[in-house]
């Protein structure tokens, strides 16, 4: 099997230029050992490579490249398969854009491919290469600093307060060192039952977090709560009920919000958007949860324009080494900006995948980084290199 796989990188800033025509000849050797062929391009910053072969040669190439320090920010732009190579006449040939006049350098490189190849850019591939020879992406590039430049320092001045069969889980402006709303997540497991006895489970189980979440919650701050999307429709006067249970805990419906799981299933879309309604009359705020993980998606804002989106974190897990991820992600909150929707990244492990959401326009997190004891917020403070 033909696997291909294209990747960006960014050159580090200790490895000087004129390295680079004797690492390509040691690469290209190693390349041809494995029966990998491909081309390399450099535009004086970053890296573009095309690798193509055996899937097992590809592979250990491609994991031989992200160990290597002398280039960061390593991005898999596209793993495909093909019946053809696009560049097989070496094992890796280098092309310095800089060398090149911009009217004649995209010919040049395209001279290099094979014959089936080199007088068209219909191929994926080759219009992945076409749009980094033509700068076209460079807005898009958000990359990172090196993870052992952060630290995060425990905050001292007091942990999440918990109540008997609740705790909490906080949404946080890392770089404002806020915390945004704190998710009251039950310690209780409820059962599946049938459909009737499970909504209404459900139901039971937001009024008790409410009370239990009020008598902890501190004045004034977002209280999150997750409920199953058709309780709200199945049970009748399920907003009546949950609002009597927000007074009843001494909160009021303007610091809670509602979050229902886009991968649960909405059989009734607008009998549930009809709910949703009700919900907003009241003065509850709506997210959608794990968005992107379910089938509705974008289809189902262009019924229900919630007032948070919560990505599912599945997306988010290295994020800052996927183009396909990233370009999921920047779509995502370009639609959210252009509805006013705030979105919460959630499941942020590493500080890699932080910093390049921070750099999309993410403000607000969840997740391990953030509070890696469960009590306690850990603030991001950047330190100078040693």
């Amino acid at each position: 099997m033909l696997t291909t796989i294209i990747y960006r990188s960014h050159i580090s800033a200790d490895v000087p230029v004129k390295i680079l025509p004797g690492m390509v000849e040691k690469a290209s050797l190693l390349n041809e050992s494995h029966q990998v062929t491909g081309i390399l391009l450099f535009n004086g910053t970053h890296f573009f490579q095309i690798l193509e072969g055996p899937e097992e040669g590809v592979m250990t190439i491609y994991n031989r490249i992200c160990a290597d320090r002398r280039h960061h920010n390593v991005v898999e732009l596209m793993r495909d398969y093909s019946p053809y190579r696009r560049f097989g006449n070496s094992g890796m040939e280098l092309f310095d854009l800089r060398e090149h006049d911009q009217s004649t350098v995209l010919q040049a490189v395209l001279d290099r491919g094979t014959s089936r190849f080199r007088l068209t850019y219909d191929d994926r591939g080759l219009q992945f290469l076409r749009t980094f020879v033509e700068s076209r992406e460079k807005e898009n590039y958000f990359e990172v600093l090196p993870a052992d430049l952060w630290d995060f320092i425990p905050d001292m001045t007091g942990s999440l307060q918990e109540e008997h069969g609740i705790h909490f889980r906080p949404v946080v402006d890392p770089l404002g060192r806020e915390i945004t709303a704190l998710e009251a997540i039950s310690d209780s497991p409820q059962s599946a039952g049938e459909d009737e006895d499970k909504y209404i489970a459900n139901l039971n189980a937001v009024r008790m977090a409410l009370m239990k979440a009020g008598k902890a919650c501190p004045d004034g701050m977002t209280l999150y709560l997750t409920i199953l999307p058709m309780t709200l429709v199945a049970v009748p006067n399920a907003v009546d009920t949950i609002t009597d249970a927000i007074k009843n805990a001494g909160l009021v419906p303007e610091q809670i919000i509602l979050g229902v799981s886009e991968t649960e299933v909405i059989p009734g879309l607008n009998d549930f958007t009809e709910a949703v309604k009700q919900l907003k009359q009241a003065g509850i705020s709506l997210s959608i949860d794990n968005f992107g993980d379910g089938s509705a998606g974008l289809s189902l804002l262009t019924h229900v324009q919630p007032d948070r989106v919560r990505i599912a974190s599945g997306i988010i897990r290295d994020v800052h080494r996927s183009g396909p991820k990233q370009a999921v992600i920047q779509a995502i909150i370009k639609c959210c900006s252009a509805l006013e929707i705030n979105v919460i990244a959630s499941g942020i492990e590493q500080p890699e995948e932080w910093m390049w959401l921070e750099a999309a326009g993410v403000i607000d997190f969840q997740g391990s980084l953030f509070t890696p004891q469960g009590t306690s917020v850990s603030w991001p403070e950047y330190r100078a290199a040693m």
